[in-house]
């Protein structure tokens, strides 16, 4: 760190030069990066999902099975002349659509009610490719939509209005919006946290340079992760992450150092030598946090799977570039400044950053270290008490509920269901092992199995090669040939091209919410479990299942590894067992709060309305606790750390156990407090926006920082500290030769 801080206060427009180029080339990149990730949920290799995929793409030859569901309003009605003929023109042109394989109308080949009885709402679906090219088609099938729509503009004939959703158009508005609300939350939050540094240090200059720091490392994290885009896919969930990490971390950081330098350049005047010793004391510390902060983020790098260890890697980049933009750019800037930081004075208040120890907060802190028992009792029980919703919390792929009403791809979900169709997107696919090539002795055993599925409560219908002519004509304007034409095409998508695989399709009488499909899986498996033949599950609701499940499976491992981690670095630093235990507790203790709040709000939809959240949600985003650790475990010891370390820096000054913990919530508090109100303003930005799982995220993360700050860092740790006494530095002497000597101030 010393040679560091000589080199940066020494060749400070160097460094700035070295900065200024690399936000420069990062910009281009960076604007093109949210535009790469991906809100795509993800599939796992080695799983049901995936198989049943490979071997209908491979045994079927069935490529193009993601399906666009068009909703078309009609005027006048479908059974009109001039209606039909507005529609027969609409699909005519939707059938040329780029990429568009099949269109299946309202009048043709499928046994869900397509239409309603007044003949005004139906439906269309489109098939578009699985994979690659399927974002490009829906756009294409939009623009033409749109264009649709746009011809009858001011005209008084007949025409159409359409909505579009489905699985890939609710995947891609989720990515839409989530990059719209970031760049929202980011204008929102900016001028809010400048208001702040401006109460905290009353100078324009000093209140900048942490916005500057924020900036900075957010435009370069971004550039790098859009360099990570062409080698893997990224969630979109890694741009949220980087700049709640770059603009609250970065800021919590900045804070520090400025307030730091200002305490040294009051000493001797010297803005180079103060810059430098800030980087001494505050630097470490900063460093130290960050460190922290990217053990916790490096936790998602853990699970194997590629969607979660993009966040994790997103969340190491923006931690390390945050360091060390507060580590190389701000002490630079703040050797050159020198007095110029604290000008131009606009505000002037007696509780503003210095170095002189608030007496509010002495007297505050002799207080709850006068009943310590106390304080952790009725601390600990408030917590608990919050955490207590999460024992029900249930995670899944929220799908178009993840969506606020507004949004296309939701609210066309609604028309969708209304025709009965809602089922269309929670389509299971099951492949039957015939054991040998298919012939007429095996069509009994098959139409078994297939009239079984069909029984189950809540099937809609089940597409096989069993469905007669007559089953469709009911459904069906065209009749008798049009029927004819969907017997054998199901025929057709029924039989793998060697006749050894079957196939059916399930279909449930509604779209399935996460938290639903468990319990509709079970009761196909149990009925395929009984027909004796080998089988495997498939369809969108076992993929999103089974990606969940896996997510939320690593949890465990993420948490140990954290823990391990967390609790070796915290050793070292303060000489300690019992703090880094005491650490670990007591964080977790805000990351279940946190839990329980969100689960409370969003999926039990306690309050939920006020926050612009659907109360129809009923699941979270089953990335959302493995995001929500990671991320506030690693923010919350930036506050234990301002803290810890001086009350370390008090006890070896001399002081008693008792008294260092007096004075340092007496010296600290301010840090932490107007860190933590910057903190809380970015993350209450993210919670207006159209991504419920982005809403999540900002509430759990709100919560957490307006509960750490406050009653754990000001009320719980000095309370417990006072009650442990001399054991909170105890470590076994064996074990203090063995381990490196780290200093932290700030």
């Amino acid at each position: 760190m010393r040679a560091l801080s000589l080199f940066v206060t020494r060749r400070p427009w160097l460094v700035l030069a070295l900065w200024g180029l690399a936000a420069l080339l990062s910009v281009p990149f960076a604007a093109r990066a949210p535009a790469a990730l991906s809100a795509n949920p993800g599939s796992l290799q080695d799983s049901d999902g995936r198989r049943v995929i490979n071997i209908l793409r491979e045994r079927f030859e069935e490529v193009d099975t993601n399906t666009v569901l068009l909703v078309t309003r009609s005027t006048p009605p479908l059974d009109t002349a001039q209606g039909k003929a507005v529609y027969d023109k609409f699909v005519q042109g939707l059938e040329g659509v780029q990429g568009v394989t099949r269109v299946l109308r309202q009048d043709a080949q499928t046994t869900l009610p397509t239409r309603a009885e007044d003949g005004v709402l139906a439906l269309t679906v489109a098939q578009i490719p699985l994979e690659e090219g399927a974002t490009e088609t829906l756009a294409r099938v939009r623009e033409y939509a749109d264009k649709v729509e746009a011809s009858q503009v001011g005209a008084s004939g007949p025409g159409l209005s359409i909505r579009i959703t489905g699985g890939q158009a609710i995947a891609d508005d989720f990515t839409a919006f989530a990059e719209s609300d970031t760049k929202r939350s980011e204008f929102a939050a900016l001028p809010l946290t400048a208001l702040v540094l401006l109460l905290v240090f009353g100078a324009l200059v000093a209140t900048g340079l942490p916005l500057v720091v924020g900036v900075l490392s957010i435009t370069v994290a971004m550039a790098c992760l859009f360099g990570l885009t062409r080698v893997m896919e990224v969630s979109t969930f890694a741009q949220s992450i980087i700049t709640l990490i770059g603009l609250g971390a970065g800021i919590d950081y900045a804070l520090l150092m400025v307030n730091r330098f200002r305490e040294e350049l009051a000493q001797d005047g010297d803005s180079r030598s103060a810059a430098a010793r800030t980087m001494l004391t505050a630097g470490r510390s900063v460093a130290f946090s960050g460190i922290t902060v990217a053990i916790a983020m490096a936790g998602l790098i853990l699970p194997p799977l590629a969607f979660v260890r993009s966040m994790g890697l997103g969340g190491v980049l923006a931690v390390l570039l945050t360091i060390l933009a507060s580590l190389t750019a701000l002490p630079a800037m703040l050797a050159l400044l020198g007095e110029r930081v604290n000008s131009p004075r606009i505000l002037k208040f007696p509780w503003a950053q210095s170095s002189a120890a608030s007496e509010a907060w002495t007297a505050f802190a002799r207080r709850v270290t006068a009943r310590p028992f106390l304080g952790v009792i009725l601390s600990t029980a408030f917590l608990l008490l919050l955490a207590l919703p999460a024992l029900n919390m249930k995670t899944g792929y929220a799908g178009a509920w993840g969506l606020t009403p507004g949004v296309e791809s939701r609210d066309a979900l609604s028309d969708v269901r209304t025709l009965g169709a809602g089922g269309l997107l929670s389509q299971f696919e099951v492949v039957l092992d015939n054991g040998g090539r298919y012939g007429p002795e095996d069509r009994d055993r098959f139409r078994a199995v297939v009239a079984d599925l069909r029984a189950l409560p809540g099937v809609e219908t089940v597409l096989s090669p069993f469905l007669t002519a007559a089953d469709l004509s009911g459904n069906t304007a065209g009749g008798g040939t049009d029927a004819i034409a969907a017997v054998t095409a199901l025929t057709q998508r029924s039989f793998s091209t060697d006749r050894q695989l079957l196939r059916v399709t399930v279909i449930p009488d509604t779209a399935l919410r996460a938290d639903r499909i468990d319990a509709f899986e079970t009761q196909i498996r149990r009925t395929l479990d009984a027909s004796g033949y080998r089988y495997t599950l498939g369809g969108a609701p076992v993929g999103e299942r089974e990606f969940s499940q896996a997510i939320t499976g690593a949890l465990p491992t993420v948490i140990a590894g954290v823990f391990v981690a967390t609790f070796l670095l915290l050793m070292v630093a303060f000489r300690s067992l019992l703090i880094p235990l005491k650490s670990i507790l007591m964080n977790a203790l805000t990351v279940a709060a946190a839990y329980g709040v969100v689960t409370l709000v969003v999926q039990d939809g306690f309050l939920a309305s006020y926050l612009g959240i659907p109360q129809d949600v009923g699941v979270l985003d089953s990335s959302l606790p493995l995001l929500l650790f990671a991320v506030l475990f690693g923010l919350s010891m930036d506050y234990e750390i301002f803290l810890l370390s001086r009350v370390q820096e008090e006890v070896l000054r001399g002081h008693s156990n008792d008294e260092a913990v007096v004075l340092a919530v007496g010296r600290t508090a301010r840090i932490i407090t107007s860190a933590a109100i910057i903190m809380f303003i970015v993350f209450c930005a993210f919670i207006v926006g159209r991504v419920v799982a982005n809403k999540s995220i900002g509430l759990g993360l709100a919560v957490a920082v307006l509960l750490d700050a406050t009653l754990v860092r000001l009320v719980l740790v000095p309370a417990f500290l006072k009650i442990a006494g001399k054991w909170n530095w105890w470590l076994p002497a064996w074990l203090d030769r063995l381990l490196p000597q780290v200093r932290i101030e700030h």
